[in-house]
């Protein structure tokens, strides 16, 4: 099993490339619209939506968890997909969600701002002015998101192992460099151990994201898988009511079989935690 992220600077081909990257391969591609349907599937679509590709607002991310929810479904969601096998996963931070697995390939997609504004108003058939705004608009979204999710910078040359330039080279061209490099000996297959450790980070974002909407995830409440399908909750809670609550909540995450509850009742208000 094998995985390929593909990122791209708007106006540099990025789609079209990735799209003919697992057409090539026989790759599953996931892009906006698969990552949709399968998190439809999962019953998160209306939080990825909300989430999009970009950083939330300021105030909502300081007086809210909203935007930590989304994030922890939208990266369950990559992670679910990711088991399934051989994929071409299109943005949306899969460069670092899957950047400690050695089956995994990263490309940067990117093009002088000139050659990138000629692409946009082409395409969009939109006017320079309104094609220098939306590349401008499209990278300040990018660096806001990968900034806000994985505190790291969109474009640090570290997190790609390829970073074509599309100003001289075509798509076909850049798609075969991404195809032979993705064969290379050095990217090697994901063995039942990354399945595994896929299918623990999904169920980890699940867990997490359910808790924080339901107001119990607090400083002071801690949980770790176990063995597949039991999961350890330890920490401090208020009340006897609150520590079954937490336990009947990650019940419900799939493939969760057991929950050991080690969660201590302490009255929090009293110690000043």
């Amino acid at each position: 099993m094998y995985f390929i992220t593909i990122s791209e600077m708007l106006g540099t081909n990025g789609e079209k490339i990735a799209r003919q990257v697992a057409k090539e391969l026989n790759y599953t591609f996931y892009g906006e619209e698969e990552l949709f349907k399968a998190a439809d599937e999962m019953g998160f679509l209306s939080d990825i939506k909300k989430l999009g590709e970009k950083s939330p607002a300021l105030l909502e991310r300081f007086f809210g968890e909203k935007p930590k929810i989304y994030l922890d479904r939208l990266q369950s969601v990559i992670y679910e997909v990711a088991r399934k096998g051989d994929a071409v996963f299109f943005g949306r931070g899969s460069q670092l969600l899957l950047h400690s697995f050695d089956c995994a390939f990263h490309v940067l997609v990117t093009g002088s701002t000139e050659k990138r504004i000629k692409r946009v108003m082409e395409e969009k058939q939109a006017g320079r002015e309104v094609a220098e705004k939306m590349i401008h608009r499209s990278d300040h979204d990018k660096r806001g998101f990968i900034r806000f999710a994985f505190d790291e910078d969109w474009l640090n040359p570290h997190l790609y192992d390829l970073i074509p330039n599309t100003d001289k080279l075509s798509v076909d061209s850049v798609a075969k460099m991404i195809v032979d490099g993705a064969r290379s000996e050095g990217i090697k297959s994901c063995g039942i151990d990354s399945v595994t450790n896929l299918k623990k980070l999904s169920l980890q974002r699940q867990i997490e994201s359910a808790l924080l909407e339901s107001g119990l995830m607090t400083s002071h409440l801690f949980f770790t898988i176990e063995n597949g399908d039991l999961v350890r909750v330890f920490g401090m809670v208020n009340s006897q009511e609150e520590k079954e609550k937490v336990e009947a909540l990650v019940k419900k995450a799939k493939d969760i079989k057991r929950v050991a509850n080690d969660l201590v009742i302490v009255n929090l208000s009293m110690t000043g935690l």
